[in-house]
């Protein structure tokens, strides 16, 4: 099974467009360029021609130059994704699918019925498609069975869900319920091993624990090295916490759930731009290290 990281930061990517923080600032002016990053994304093939798009982030045009097994290959009008999960409704998760309009096919889309809701009523993107392309929409199990999309043969994926938030324009915001957020874990055939992926994650209780127990790859959310570090370092009101990001660090954290699986291959995704460990010669960049666990990056190749 082949994994490509397309983008490995959080909302906005790093740098920010409007962004001057001192991290940002040295991406843009030199000194971490080579740590920049889109916004997040990862696409999954068995075969290596067919590949499963999850999440499509607003940098997709981008990504898609960048990889080139997702270029058009045979047909003038063609791609190398061949379908397209969503794990929420999140605006940097879904906007993507409006760059994706030319598709001479209706884009074949895999979502729970709560993210379908979401983008046919508060962010309409479905509706918008309808004048395009369209989108065929499959709606993804929640009773513990893997679904296998016949577009991409091989990658078998069983949504987990998760505890997060539901986006601000969701009808339910203040409702939350199985199927506003999931996770995934992606089986391989060939090695009978496993990966765990969840970019977004705000809770970690027994259920989910037995899962990362039983991935052999562990690629989850790194949003926030603090929980308060929005409001110090941009003067954000919300913590990492509030917005349905578990931090890495404090009681119950992040590196705190890692260090219970020290034989997988840990990996973050969805990085926020004020995150220290964006900053490859920084104390917290350091501690990861020694923990053995990665920072993912654009680009990033893990097969298993």
């Amino acid at each position: 099974m082949h994994i490509r990281v397309l983008g490995s930061a959080a909302g906005g990517g790093f740098p920010q467009w409007n962004c001057d923080s001192p991290r940002c600032r040295a991406a843009r002016r030199g000194r971490l360029v080579s740590e920049r990053r889109s916004q997040s994304s990862i696409a999954v093939s068995q075969d290596g021609h067919h590949w499963l798009l999850v999440n499509v982030s607003p940098d997709i045009r981008q990504q898609i130059l960048d990889n080139t097994m997702l270029h058009p290959s045979g047909a003038v009008r063609s791609s190398g994704i061949a379908a397209i999960a969503l794990m929420d409704s999140q605006i940097d998760h879904v906007t993507g699918l409006l760059m994706m309009r030319e598709s001479d096919e209706p884009l074949s889309i895999y979502c729970t019925k709560r993210t379908e809701e979401d983008l046919r009523t508060g962010f309409p993107i479905f509706e918008m498609l309808s004048h395009y392309c369209r989108a065929s929409v499959t709606h993804l199990p929640l009773d513990g069975h893997s679904i296998e999309p016949d577009e991409t043969p091989g990658v078998r994926i069983l949504p987990i869900p998760l505890t997060s938030k539901a986006p601000p324009y969701s009808r339910h915001r203040q409702d939350p319920r199985p199927g506003d957020n999931v996770g995934f874990v992606i089986d391989s055939p060939d090695t009978g091993k496993r990966a765990f992926y969840a970019p977004g994650l705000g809770e970690i209780d027994d259920r989910l624990s037995a899962w990362m127990a039983s991935a052999d790859i562990i690629m989850v959310d790194g949003t926030t090295w603090t929980d308060d570090e929005m409001s110090k370092v941009v003067g954000g009101k919300k913590t990492s916490r509030q917005m349905g990001h578990l931090p890495l660090t404090g009681e119950g954290g992040m590196l705190d759930v890692l260090a219970d699986y020290p034989l997988a291959r840990r990996i973050l995704v969805h990085i926020n731009n004020t995150n220290p460990v964006l900053d490859p010669e920084s104390a917290e960049r350091a501690r990861l290290e020694a923990m053995g666990i990665e920072v993912s990056y654009d680009g990033m190749d893990i097969r298993f």
